[in-house]
């Protein structure tokens, strides 16, 4: 899937990533490959990005939106 997180100035990361790790106002959520279309609001967390080669990433989040959407496509507004 196509994961892009956007801040209120830029692109801060977009790549084919294999999943993500992030608290919502629901819970945490893992978005795996070809999740179900989902919107939620994000929690102050660390989201974890999890790389096609299986490397981690942290990212920071203060808050924001989580869009999945049909299209394999995982986008993230940020603060």
């Amino acid at each position: 899937m196509i994961l892009t997180i956007f801040s209120l100035n830029k692109i801060e990361y977009k790549d084919e990533v294999a999943g993500l790790n992030v608290k919502t106002k629901s819970g945490d959520v893992t978005i795996l490959n070809n999740h179900r279309p989902l919107v939620s609001v994000l929690k102050p967390c660390t989201a974890e990005i999890l790389t096609k080669d299986n490397k981690k990433i942290s990212f920071a989040i203060k808050s924001g939106f989580l869009e999945m959407d049909g299209e394999n496509r995982l986008n993230l507004l940020v603060d």
